[in-house]
């Protein structure tokens, strides 16, 4: 429709938890303009957003609310390309895909489709994937695991894939809620379905499917790609394994194991830097720290002491790694700044709480669950807050996006976009 502008069983803290395990991320950019954050975890997948000048503290009722505007269920954040933020939200039995202009909030375009997800944990049936823009086309990923494509000019709908249906995927602990991610003509996802369809490759044009390859099961990790000693791979986190995926053909250029049987889910998105990767999660998998190339990964160490994330996703500045460690059903998060390379903690704030994070402009900008925004330095030696405010008024598990010094947040009633520019 177009606008005029303007389960598992699982124990009973994991049902207390209610937690939204979302993808929480590459290397190499995606097709972007400047101040885009078109994918989740932005133009990189990895939390990061250059080239941004930042205030350096706001007022203790929080940055100017540039616009804000009523949302349905749904645990996706937006995603930001052309002057557009993409809204993926659910309103009785649809799942909408909205743009609205990033700067007015102005609705421009939305497009329905049908959806009868019913999660057996968690009390919110919307969607968990950040929209992925890619090549002209807005791509989404419902929550019962319904793959959509939409031209990203004015919504119209091009094609659907009901993935979970087709390769006879499982429901999950919460729904479908790992990001896919597009490689030339391809869009990878972590479908975890049955008879070799563990992973699939659709085509962006029409959907059709190029290949299907792997066992392995659905996580809630967002896949990264990257060019490595001249050879690009994808690498996914899936239920029980790590491994790197040709996307032209889907094989397994190596693989081990990562994650745990049992009520676990491994969450966070890999981070590949320096021709290394660091993994992480909770549920006593902890953290891993290994060497890779285009036919190998090597551990350089593993423990469950340094960063063990429950769904958050490091972000990295100056060689220091940044993340909430800890669980929200059992204590509380902390945030922690540590060395990948040794896996020594230089420091942690606790408590803390848990939260999601962007790097940009030499600070940490953190949305927590329960709705403060806290603006950090990143610092080595110490932590040092700069501001906070509570900027949401219900739980929060969608991960922000920031986009030409704009944050946008939401939770399960409201989106908000928040001015964290630098006075010119």
């Amino acid at each position: 429709m177009r606008l005029a502008p303007i389960e598992l069983p699982c124990s009973s803290w994991l049902r207390k938890c209610g937690v939204m395990l979302l993808v929480a991320g590459c290397v190499v950019p995606a097709a972007s303009t400047a101040g885009d954050w078109p994918q989740v975890l932005g133009p990189s997948r990895n939390g990061i957003a250059e080239k941004e000048s930042l205030v350096d503290s706001f007022p203790k009722s929080g940055p100017k609310m540039v616009w804000k505007r009523d949302v349905g269920e749904g645990f996706a954040g937006v995603a930001v390309s052309g002057g557009r933020a993409i809204l993926f939200h659910r309103r009785g039995a649809e799942e909408l895909v909205e743009a609205h202009d990033a700067g007015t909030g102005q609705v421009t375009w939305k497009q329905a489709f049908p959806t009868k997800y019913a999660g057996g944990i968690s009390p919110d049936n919307g969607p968990r994937c950040v929209p992925l823009v890619h090549d002209g086309r807005v791509i989404v990923f419902g929550a019962a695991g319904d793959l959509h494509c939409v031209a990203l000019e004015d919504g119209k709908a091009l094609w659907s894939r009901a993935t979970a249906k087709e390769f006879g995927a499982p429901g999950g602990y919460f729904g479908a809620g790992s990001t896919p991610i597009a490689e030339g003509n391809a869009v990878l996802v972590n479908v975890g379905g049955k008879g070799g369809s563990g992973i699939v490759a659709f085509a962006v044009a029409d959907g059709k499917t190029l290949w299907q390859k792997t066992d392995e099961q659905a996580s809630y990790s967002s896949p990264v790609a990257v060019t490595n000693d001249g050879v690009r791979q994808v690498i996914f986190v899936t239920r029980y394994s790590a491994l790197s995926i040709d996307p032209a053909n889907g094989k397994v250029r190596w693989q081990f194991p990562f994650g745990a049987r049992g009520p676990t889910v491994n969450a966070a998105s890999p981070l590949v830097f320096d021709g290394h990767l660091f993994l992480s999660a909770s549920y006593g998998v902890g953290a891993v720290y290994a060497k890779f190339s285009g036919t190998k990964a090597e551990t350089l160490w593993a423990n469950n002491d340094t960063m063990s994330s429950q769904y958050t996703t490091c972000v990295r500045h100056q060689g220091m790694l940044y993340g909430i460690d800890g669980r929200q059903d059992v204590g509380d998060g902390r945030l922690r700044c540590f060395d990948p390379q040794t896996g020594k903690v230089r420091w942690t704030k606790e408590p803390f709480g848990m939260a999601t994070l962007i790097l940009a402009d030499a600070k940490l900008i953190l949305v927590k669950a329960d709705g403060t925004l806290v603006l950090a330095a990143a610092n080595p030696d110490e932590y040092r807050e700069l501001s906070r405010a509570s900027v949401l008024p219900a739980t929060t598990r969608a991960l922000p996006a920031l986009a030409d010094g704009l944050l946008y947040v939401r939770d399960t009633s409201t989106l908000k976009c928040l001015d964290l520019r630098r006075s010119r």
